[in-house]
């Protein structure tokens, strides 16, 4: 018998997701520059989904391709469009990326899985990092909670299935509850971030900049927006 090759599981994937809403050539690609300028060790190389549900108007292929494009040019990795038009779907294809549903899948995983989180608040377990998270470093805690005693510093990324809590500056990329669970929060002596993300939805520096810069903050979810509140 022939050795095996390879396996496959299921697992979860941080990615990006870009709702678009309108498509100007020279404006969209000026306004994602911006955007990736704001936080380039984030978005350099990182999976790309195009969310097409909340579109104004009809995109035709030409203007698919050159979102995608610019998208590529600046460094993201689009790999999957959501909610294509039945017209769209033969350039998802030539352009080598998946067609997903519309439906929100975080929403039904939540919901299917009620004892799962009944079970996570009666027990999470914590991994705990003494040392400084330097530049470059990532942690993930998978399954538990991530308890940092020392800085995370510009460019490294700690995550966590649960909470997360820095007992220092959180300089880097600190993304709670990655597997979707919407309870999760960010806590830290001193917010310095480039970006807190929970649940996959993510604020960067610029707007954190506005709120309890360089002060013990934390970050937890509300609805679908991230909200930054002193402690």
């Amino acid at each position: 018998m022939a050795d095996v090759c390879f396996q496959m599981k299921g697992t979860a994937v941080t990615a990006v997701v870009m709702d678009l809403y309108d498509y100007s050539c020279a404006a969209f690609f000026q306004q994602l520059k911006e955007k990736i300028d704001s936080a380039p060790q984030f978005f350099n190389a990182s999976p790309l989904v195009l969310n097409l549900s909340q579109y104004n108007g009809v995109l035709q292929p030409d203007q698919l391709i050159q979102v995608v494009a610019s998208c590529r040019e600046l460094g993201l990795q689009p790999m999957a469009c959501k909610a294509v038009a039945d017209d769209l779907l033969s350039t998802v294809r030539q352009l080598g990326m998946a067609s997903l549903p519309a439906s929100n899948t975080r929403a039904t995983e939540i919901q299917a899985e009620p004892v799962s989180h009944i079970q996570q608040a009666e027990f999470r377990p914590s991994m705990v990092i003494t040392k400084p998270v330097r530049s470059g470093q990532q942690i993930y805690a998978e399954g538990s909670d991530l308890i940092l005693m020392a800085a995370v510093s510009e460019g490294a990324e700690v995550l966590a299935d649960g909470h997360i809590h820095v007992y220092g500056p959180l300089r880097g990329r600190a993304l709670a509850g990655v597997k979707g669970d919407t309870d999760a929060r960010i806590f830290c002596r001193q917010m310095e971030a480039e970006l807190v993300s929970i649940a996959g939805y993510f604020i960067l520096n610029d707007t954190l900049r506005e709120q309890c810069w360089k002060q013990p903050a934390h970050a937890f979810l509300e609805g679908e927006s991230i909200q930054v509140a002193a402690i």
